[in-house]
């Protein structure tokens, strides 16, 4: 969920835009995608409510509108003010080793509502989508073994418990360990869900394994508090809040439109926007391109070299130019990074601004960027290494949670 299922792909002319679960393609036109998919844009008013109800300011990815879209949030939170409790429900399809920047985006924001709301949150590692995902290898290559999925997930897991998951409020657990427990559920939304509805929805084939017309109620189930009896105490219909990126949401799509007939609670989303690749909006970021993104292993030398020599630049073909015209900000990757990961708002716009009008050129704009993310991911390498075996276990150990 949220993982290396998506990829985006560079558009040809007039191409329309595509956001799929697996594909997104052409440029992205948000307002538009909110109209195409029928969520609720967030506005100035929901943010407030944030506030009121966390007692501090929102997180730079709202204020900066990178968490940007939602499905009944503002009902969530009404019920939280009133006193109900909710559980967080994210996740991840280990596809590599390591994961990089654009995978950090909704477990941070995730990390966040966690400790601002006091709630126990739930994680999901897809080993069983990517199995029967995977492409087909080409010529003699034998197929990846299900065994090389349940590995890749032990090990995001680690960076995954690195971001700051309270571990007292937070179960990890992966698909082929844990389907016992989500398979009534699994059962009720696949009886529910026609195949022409799945069909519809994720664009299946008659040549597409049988695998993958059964996996949407897995990465479904999750949403409701009963598949899991002993790590969420017996709830019958606690509500849910899903943060992940906005391609994900026909799961969730299909989920709201069974829970009613299960007489479930409809879970709630918070939508993300998609983290550009190196090279810029219309190219592919994928685990299998090293100088696509940054990466949670990457030294800091390597950070250096990727943004200078691959950072696709707003700024203009000489210094003269620049220094008249300014830089094109909108499609400049130093920048939209920075809008993530600077803090400091007053710092950011000052960077817009310089940049923007000249006074700041191209190189210095990828120093800022080097100088946030060298210790950033430095810091991240540090705490990765803290995830031993016996904590990793910890997390992944059916327990009921404190909340």
């Amino acid at each position: 969920m949220g993982g290396d299922s998506t990829e985006t792909h560079p558009p040809t002319p007039q191409q329309e835009a595509v956001v799929t679960p697996w594909t997104v393609s052409g440029v992205i036109d948000y307002d538009k995608l909110i109209k195409q998919f029928g969520s609720t844009p967030i506005s100035e008013q929901l943010l407030q409510k944030f506030q009121a109800l966390t007692g501090e300011r929102p997180h730079v990815f709202l204020r900066r509108g990178i968490f940007f879209s939602h499905r009944d949030l503002n009902e969530l939170l009404t019920r939280y003010e009133q006193g109900d409790k909710f559980f967080l429900y994210t996740g991840r399809g280990p596809s590599s080793t390591a994961l990089h920047l654009g995978h950090l985006v909704p477990f941070i924001f995730t990390a966040y509502l966690q400790r601002v709301f006091n709630v126990p949150c739930v994680i999901q590692l897809t080993d069983d989508e990517k199995f029967l995902f995977a492409k087909q290898p080409k010529g003699s290559e034998a197929p990846k073994p299900l065994e090389h999925f349940q590995q890749l997930a032990r090990e995001n897991a680690k960076d995954i418990i690195a971001v700051g998951f309270d571990p007292e409020k937070t179960f990890l657990f992966t698909d082929t360990d844990y389907i016992g427990y989500l398979y009534s559920n699994v059962l009720k939304i696949q009886r529910a869900t026609t195949y022409n509805q799945a069909k519809g929805i994720f664009g299946f084939t008659d040549s597409d394994n049988i695998g993958k017309h059964g996996f949407p109620a897995v990465q479904a189930a999750p949403s409701f508090s009963t598949s899991f009896p002993i790590v969420l105490k017996g709830e019958p219909n606690m509500r849910c809040l899903i943060p992940c990126a906005i391609d994900q949401d026909p799961y969730f799509r299909m989920t709201r439109d069974v829970a009613p007939r299960l007489t479930y609670s409809k879970p709630s989303l918070i939508h993300s926007k998609f983290f550009p690749a190196l090279q810029g909006e219309n190219s592919k970021m994928s685990s299998s391109i090293a100088e696509s993104a940054i990466f949670l292993d990457d030294t800091p030398k390597k950070i250096k070299t990727k943004i200078n020599k691959y950072a696709f630049s707003g700024g203009r073909q000489t210094i003269e130019e620049h220094r008249r015209l300014g830089a094109n900000v909108d499609v400049d990757v130093s920048y939209r990074y920075l809008t993530f990961f600077l803090e400091d708002d007053e710092r950011l716009e000052q960077i817009r601004q310089q940049y923007a009008s000249g006074q700041m050129l191209s190189g210095e704009i990828k120093k800022e960027l080097i100088q946030i993310l060298q210790p950033l991911v430095e810091e991240h390498q540090r705490k990765r290494q803290l995830v031993t075996d016996e904590v990793l276990d910890k997390f992944f150990e059916i327990r009921p949670l404190k909340f």
